[in-house]
């Protein structure tokens, strides 16, 4: 089966630097190129081809391969950042044959070669994701399984406690047991009408105007005093009697006059 190459990362402005030759185990530093004057510039991009990652520098328009450079690891001896700057980098490009050689690169914006650190980064941790699952299934595939199936002739008893489907009877609420609810109020019955009596029946306008009259004379006791002093067989007080007027006519005389 044929794999095929997945782009990951590319960047259209890099440039490429001639490095001198690392003397000492130290680590490379770009102050000692010529920054100013690249030696080609193109552009990079960065496929997987199934496990293996590649770094290609290519041609800015016709795509032309310029160089390319396996990783097989990160960090690793195939790329290596600079110890001066975080946008440049000494990567070991191979060619066909066999030949390698290392190269300084760099980019004007910082943030691409962040996207290239982490590209990288990402692919690798997905390799080693990968690599510990297919090795967790190698163990579980090898582990002998548990045979938990009944034999010939063997039983098995269970005990299942059953409890009883009749219902029990709803507890009643009992007076100061908790709060329930208050019964309706009864129902207001109206009046009953009293029976008119005979004698409520009977009764006529005449007989009203009688009644009215004997209430008027019991209420009105100054009625009685009139009538009482205008009869002929009604003797008149003496005009010498206490309390009473001096013409002998007026019986409230002295309450009218007095100052």
């Amino acid at each position: 089966m044929a794999e095929y190459e997945r782009v990951l990362c590319i960047k259209n402005e890099l440039f490429v630097y001639r490095i001198p030759a690392r003397t000492t185990n130290r680590g490379y530093r770009a102050s000692e190129w010529t920054l100013d004057k690249p030696d080609w510039t193109g552009r990079i991009r960065v496929v997987a081809k199934g496990d293996a990652l590649i770094i290609k520098l290519e041609d800015r328009n016709s795509g032309e391969l310029f160089a390319k450079c396996p990783v097989d690891a990160y960090p690793g001896t195939a790329i290596e950042q600079v110890l001066d700057s975080s946008r440049y980098f000494v990567i070991r490009i191979q060619e066909d044959s066999g030949r390698s050689a290392f190269i300084g690169i760099g980019f004007s914006d910082r943030g691409d070669s962040f996207d290239l650190l982490v590209t990288m980064q990402d692919h690798f941790r997905g390799l080693q994701r990968q690599e510990l699952q297919e090795k967790e299934e190698k163990q579980y595939a090898t582990t002998p399984k548990l045979d938990l199936s009944l034999k010939e002739g063997q039983t098995m008893k269970l005990n299942i406690a059953t409890k009883s489907l009749q219902s029990k009877p709803r507890p009643k609420h009992t007076q100061g047991s908790g709060v329930g609810l208050l019964p309706p109020p009864p129902r207001l019955q109206p009046p009953a009408e009293a029976p008119v009596s005979a004698t409520q029946a009977a009764v006529t306008p005449e007989t009203i105007s009688t009644t009215n009259s004997s209430q008027a004379n019991s209420v009105n006791p100054l009625l009685d005093f009139d009538n009482s002093f205008s009869g002929t067989n009604s003797a008149k007080p003496s005009t010498t009697d206490a309390g009473w007027g001096v013409d002998g006519n007026d019986p409230w005389g002295d309450f009218t006059s007095a100052t």
